[in-house]
């Protein structure tokens, strides 16, 4: 269970949990003071306990030193995500925090009993993970509070993004687990180069990959234990790509140099494309015999105001010779190159030009299209996604803000 500590865990850290002297509490007693609120020794040691005993990890001295970093950094930012939700008189109901944790240990396979009786065992106050999870929810509630109402996705974006995934969606997929370290302005690379070998040597080490993603990746994946869901090459960073093209179902990257820092994937699991799209079309016909050049021009100013399918018998009544036929719904994949390029970016209702082919003189009206095959998003699911995407930017930006504004002092 990703929730229990190894004895070799507790011996690791059983330098951490011993009592410190009276005096060494006065000296040693404040991590930090994040606008004038402390936090504690303690409550950075029972955060590191928590990032070992969810990760799995085995500490090592050099590992410890990360993890008492990745402690403190994640207990700067949750009190400054609180501080701004006592300032917007925010208050998170203790039930929410229930639910959020039965969700976690619905993840791990756990009931919440048998997480909080892991939690002690370790030595692991259940406080320590109710108040990151108070922090998340209230961050959440915060930043959808302040920018959803901002965002507006227009159907034009939503359009793009289905085309997009059209394109994508007959391609090979893969489904990623990532770990994301960024190069932050006040540690730099060579901060972020030791955080990725260290994640590095416990993942060669076994660790789950789920829970290591979950407590220090900095992707918006790392609240899924970092799995991206199914994605094409093409949706991925070209030097990521490049790697996982190479790789099979169950091995792990190396750290691999990205834009603003360092990622690892793994791969979990690869498949054909199985999303089509699905044209609904009607086909105007002059047959060869038929064609001159009188009819050509009339067939074709006759596309141009097509605005309905339940009326062309009466567009094309006036050209003799022209008939009509209802193909119904055809695959897109199933299509000759000449008419799936010339359909390519129409929308419903609208012809295609006067097309010469073995038949005569064609032309070819999409009354209507959708997309068919397992996963496919619904424009609700595309908006959501967007919405989501911009809200994840923001957030980021907020933070990076407050850091930025705050009187910080690490001791």
């Amino acid at each position: 269970m990703a929730f229990r500590l190894a004895l070799t865990i507790l011996a690791g850290i059983a330098m951490m949990t011993a009592a410190p002297t009276a005096s060494a509490q006065q000296v040693e007693g404040i991590a930090a003071v994040v606008n004038d609120q402390p936090i504690t020794t303690l409550d950075v040691r029972d955060r590191m306990r928590l990032i070992i005993s969810s990760a799995g990890v085995q500490p090592t001295e050099e590992m410890l030193a990360r993890i008492q970093d990745q402690a403190i950094r994640g207990l700067v930012d949750e009190t400054l995500q609180l501080q701004q939700a006592r300032e917007f008189e925010l208050e998170v109901d203790e039930a929410e925090v229930d639910d959020a944790i039965g969700d976690i240990a619905a993840r791990s396979g756990a009931t919440v009993e048998e997480v909080e009786a892991d939690l002690t065992a370790s030595g692991i106050d259940i406080n320590t993970l109710r108040q990151q999870v108070k922090a998340e929810i209230a961050w959440q509630i915060l930043v959808s509070g302040r920018y959803r109402s901002r965002i507006r996705i227009s159907d034009q974006q939503i359009e793009t993004a289905l085309d997009r995934f059209i394109q994508s969606a007959s391609q090979p997929q893969y489904r990623l687990g990532e770990i994301f370290v960024q190069i932050t302005p006040d540690g730099g690379e060579e901060r972020a180069v030791g955080v990725v070998q260290t994640i590095y040597d416990q993942l060669r080490q076994g660790a789950p990959f789920q829970a290591v993603a979950q407590q220090f990746s900095d992707a918006a994946s790392a609240s899924a234990g970092g799995d991206t869901g199914y994605l094409p090459l093409s949706g991925l960073r070209p030097q990521v790509a490049e790697v996982v093209e190479q790789m099979q179902p169950g091995q792990i990257s190396n750290p691999i140099r990205v834009p603003g820092g360092f990622q690892m994937v793994a791969l979990i699991d690869s498949r054909d494309g199985q999303v089509v799209e699905q044209l609904t079309l009607t086909q105007i016909t002059l047959p060869r015999s038929q064609l001159t050049d009188e009819k050509r021009a009339a067939l074709s100013e006759a596309a141009s105001g097509i605005n309905s399918c339940d009326a062309l018998e009466e567009a094309v009544n006036g050209i003799d010779g022209v008939f009509v036929t209802n193909l119904g719904d055809v695959g897109a994949n199933a299509l000759v190159p000449t008419i799936r390029d010339a359909l390519s970016g129409l929308e419903p209702v609208s012809a295609t030009p006067v097309l010469d082919t073995a038949a005569g003189a064609q032309v070819f009206v999409l009354c209507d299209k959708a997309l068919t095959g397992p996963g496919v998003p619904s424009p609700e699911q595309i908006e959501n996604q967007l919405v989501n995407q911009q809200l994840s930017l923001l957030s980021r930006r907020w933070l990076r803000d407050l850091r930025r504004d705050a009187t910080i002092e690490i001791r």
